[in-house]
């Protein structure tokens, strides 16, 4: 099998494709995202956005730089898009945000320009490294080093507002009682609304969780699959009208 592309059957059932047009579809580079929560950039381009109509024209829209994806522009047609990766059209000056859908699973909502610096990313690991400082290790591939001190009041699954552009912490979002959480993953995908428990097991990403939509529906979930959104609304544009509304 050609290295860069994948058989239609096995890819994952949410991509907007048919697996009976052709027999194989792009598969994604290796990247900041796995292969079953990304999307490749041509089928961004292609079959989401719709900006072109043919794979070949979607890789030279690509390749002539017209793409940048949180910031940086991206020439690989197979680079994986993934949870909150911000998308820009260059041309057009259009910005669209990944966010989890009910549906869909992930797809792309409009954003304004002012918000095209901001991503939400939740963190995943925190390590010790050399000079004493703590690294964070976010869901999309970034890492952070940030002093001892500034580093140990964060926590894992907790999720930190950065600025793209100059790649630090502007906000803080603890995943606790109170706060807003966002299904990424599992049969609630999409919905979010305000954590109103939390019961702890002695796996921590085991633990389940549950929110209150803004319509008053109870929804549960396990901490892995939440996204911490903001406090009293979200830091971020998530497109209501298109998810289950919290507020």
């Amino acid at each position: 099998m050609p290295s860069r592309h994948l058989r239609r059957y096995q890819a994952p059932e949410w991509w907007p494709i048919s697996t009976k047009e052709a027999v194989w579809v792009v598969r994604p580079s290796p990247g900041p995202h796995p292969l079953a929560k990304s999307l490749p950039l041509a089928l961004l381009v292609r079959d989401v956005l719709r900006y072109t109509k043919t794979l070949r024209e979607a890789r030279y829209v690509i390749g002539k730089g017209l793409i940048k994806v949180d910031g940086r522009v991206r020439r690989d047609y197979k680079y994986p898009v993934g949870l909150m990766d911000i998308v820009e059209i260059v041309p057009t000056n259009e910005v669209y945000r990944m966010v989890p859908h009910p549906t869909k699973f992930l797809w792309p909502i409009p954003i304004g320009q002012e918000e095209a610096r901001y991503k939400l990313c939740r963190i995943e690991n925190k390590t010790m490294v050399k000079g004493g400082q703590i690294q964070l290790n976010l869901h999309d591939g970034r890492n952070l080093q940030l002093p001892y001190e500034e580093g140990s009041k964060y926590n894992t699954l907790d999720s930190v507002l950065i600025d793209i552009n100059e790649d630090k912490i502007v906000d803080y979002i603890k995943l606790e009682l109170g706060s807003l959480g966002l299904i990424v993953d599992g049969k609630n995908v999409g919905h979010y609304g305000k954590i109103t428990e939390i019961i702890q097991t002695y796996r921590k990403r085991g633990s389940t969780v549950k929110i209150v939509t803004g319509d008053g529906k109870e929804v549960r979930t396990i901490v892995n699959y939440l996204f911490a959104l903001g406090r009293e609304k979200p830091s971020i544009t998530i497109m209501p009208q298109q998810l289950t509304q919290s507020q």
